[in-house]
C-alpha cells in the first residue's frame, strides 16, 4: 500500500512539475511576443528622415533635441509593420510638441519624400490634445479628442514619464496614453509604414534646445489581443460602416448606404418623388428652384435622447439643415418640417448667414436661435478647422436626458443651451418659431434632412438613444 502511494504521490508531483513548465512556457511564449525597436546603446534599425534635430541614446534613452531652421524630423524604424500593437515610454523635458508615427511613408513621388501618415499627437498645451490622431503632411487632424474629456486628461505634465499604446489592427486605430484610451480611429487610407520618432520644428513658445525622451519601445506583430470595447468617442472614416466599438456603444445606422429604406416624406408615408438619390452610398438632394415645398424626409422612428453623427457636403452658395424633435402637428403652410435646426449652410455665399440675430443663422447654429460661435475653451476654430466648399464635415448633435443639447462641427463643440429651460423659451419667443406653442419641447421627435433648393450631400448617418 505504501508503494502505491509513493508511486501515485510520485507521478502527481511529475504532473504538477509538468503543469507549471507548461505554464511557465506559456508566459514566455506570451513574453515572447514583444520585440524591441530599440536596443538601449545606439540607434541600428533607425533612419531619420525630414529635418536635422538631433537624435542621440542617453542612459538607455533616445534623445530628440529641437534645432532652429529645420522642418519636422522623424526618427524612423528602418522596417515597416501593418498591424501591431506598439508601446513606448516618453518624456518631455520641456513644453513642446511632438508625436509617434505609424503606418507613415516617405516616397520620392510625394512631396520629395516628405514624411506621411498616421501620428500621436504629443501636446502637453492648455489643449491637451496628447494621445490624438494626426495625418502628417496630409488630410490634418483626423481624431481631435475634445469630445473625449476623460483622454484629454491622460497625459502626465513634462518631466514625468508617460506610457504610450497604439494598436493598429486592420482599419482600427486605437491609441492610449497611461493606460487610459485617447483615440479611437476607423480609416483605411494606409495599411502598413513605419514607425517614427517625432521632434516638431521650432515654432509658437518652442525655442531651440528643447528635448523629448523615448524608452522602452516594444511592438507586437503576430496573435495580436486588442483592447476590449470602452465608451471612448469613435471616429469612423469608412463610408456607412459600424465599427464593433460603435455597435458596443449602442451606434445604429439611420442610412444603410444603398437606399432610403427607414425614410419618408415629412408629412407622408412615401419618400418624395424628386430631388433625392442615393449615389455612391451618400444621399444627394439635387437643386431645383429653391423653393420649400415639403420636400423634406424625416426618419420612420421619434427620438429622444440621443447623440447624432452625421457628415455633409455642400457646394457653393447652399444652404440646408438637419432637424431634430421634429413635430409633424406643426402647421407650416406646406413647407418644411418644422424642428429645431443644426444649420447647414455656406457662410460666406449665402445671404441666410447674414439675417437673424449675431449669426444664428451660420453653419452649425441652432437655427434663428443660438449662434455657434464656432470656439471651444481654449483654442478658437479658425478656418482650418472648417472644411471647404466640397468637403466633407462632420456634425454631431447630442440630446442629454436632462434636456442639455450640444452641437458639435468637425471635433469642436461650437454651443451648448438647455431645451425647456426659461432661456430657450425667451429665444423661441423672439424667434420665427414663436407662433409654434410647444416648439422643440416635445418629449420625442423625428429627424429631419432638410431640401432648401441647393445640392448637399448626407453621408455615414448614426444614431444612438442616451438614458
Amino acid at each position: 500500500m505504501k508503494k502505491t502511494l509513493i508511486i501515485v504521490y510520485s507521478i502527481s508531483i511529475a504532473a504538477l512539475i509538468l503543469s507549471f513548465s507548461q505554464l511557465s512556457s506559456a508566459q514566455n511564449r506570451t513574453e515572447a511576443r514583444w520585440t524591441n525597436l530599440f536596443n538601449g546603446k545606439d540607434l541600428k534599425g533607425w533612419t531619420q528622415r525630414g529635418g536635422n534635430a538631433t537624435y542621440i541614446v542617453e542612459n538607455g534613452e533616445i534623445v530628440g533635441t529641437t534645432v532652429k531652421d529645420t522642418p519636422n524630423s522623424f526618427l524612423c524604424t528602418e522596417k515597416d509593420y501593418g498591424d501591431f500593437i506598439l508601446e513606448l515610454d516618453l518624456k518631455l523635458d520641456n513644453e513642446m510638441n511632438g508625436g509617434v508615427q505609424f503606418r507613415s511613408l516617405s516616397k520620392p513621388d510625394y512631396q520629395n519624400g516628405r514624411v506621411h501618415g498616421y501620428q500621436m499627437e504629443v501636446d502637453p498645451s492648455a489643449r491637451a490634445w496628447s494621445g490624438a490622431i494626426y495625418d502628417e503632411g496630409r488630410r490634418d487632424w483626423l481624431y481631435i479628442p475634445n469630445i473625449n474629456p476623460e483622454g484629454k486628461k491622460a497625459f502626465k505634465p513634462v518631466g514625468q514619464w508617460n506610457k504610450y499604446r497604439i494598436e493598429a489592427i486592420g482599419n482600427t486605430l486605437r491609441t492610449f496614453i497611461n493606460g487610459v484610451p485617447t483615440a479611437h480611429l476607423i480609416d483605411d487610407m494606409t495599411a502598413k509604414g513605419f514607425i517614427a520618432l517625432q521632434v516638431h520644428s521650432i515654432y509658437g513658445p518652442m525655442k531651440e534646445g528643447m528635448k523629448i525622451r523615448w524608452k522602452n519601445i516594444k511592438i507586437q506583430t503576430e496573435n495580436l489581443k486588442p483592447s476590449p470595447t470602452d465608451n471612448c468617442p469613435v471616429v469612423n472614416l469608412m463610408l456607412n460602416n459600424l465599427s464593433e466599438q460603435e455597435e458596443a456603444q449602442g451606434f445604429k445606422m439611420l442610412f444603410n448606404g444603398k437606399d432610403f429604406t427607414g425614410w419618408r416624406a415629412v408629412h407622408g408615408t412615401e419618400m418624395p418623388q424628386k430631388h433625392w438619390s442615393v449615389i455612391d452610398g451618400t444621399i444627394n438632394v439635387s437643386p431645383s428652384d429653391g423653393s420649400e415645398t415639403g420636400n423634406d424626409i424625416v426618419t420612420n422612428e421619434q427620438y429622444g435622447a440621443f447623440e447624432l453623427v452625421f457628415e455633409f457636403k455642400l457646394t457653393e452658395g447652399a444652404n440646408s439643415g438637419v432637424k431634430y424633435f421634429v413635430n409633424e402637428a406643426f402647421d407650416s403652410g406646406g413647407k418644411s418640417g418644422v424642428g429645431l435646426e443644426f444649420q447647414v449652410l455656406d457662410d460666406v455665399k449665402h445671404p441666410d448667414a447674414k439675417m437673424g440675430v449675431v449669426g444664428n443663422r451660420t453653419l452649425a447654429s441652432l437655427y434663428d436661435l443660438i449662434p455657434s460661435y464656432k470656439i471651444d475653451k481654449d483654442l478658437k476654430m479658425d478656418g482650418r478647422f472648417i472644411k471647404k466648399i466640397g468637403d466633407w464635415n462632420q456634425g454631431r448633435v447630442i440630446v442629454y436626458p436632462n434636456n442639455i443639447v450640444q452641437h458639435w462641427l468637425n471635433g469642436f463643440k461650437v454651443l451648448e443651451y438647455e431645451r425647456k429651460s426659461n432661456i430657450f423659451n425667451a429665444l423661441v419667443a423672439r424667434s420665427k418659431y414663436k407662433d409654434y406653442n410647444g416648439f422643440g419641447a416635445g418629449d420625442k421627435g423625428n429627424i429631419l434632412l432638410q431640401d432648401h433648393g441647393n445640392n448637399v450631400s448626407f453621408k455615414n448617418i448614426k444614431i444612438r438613444e442616451l438614458k
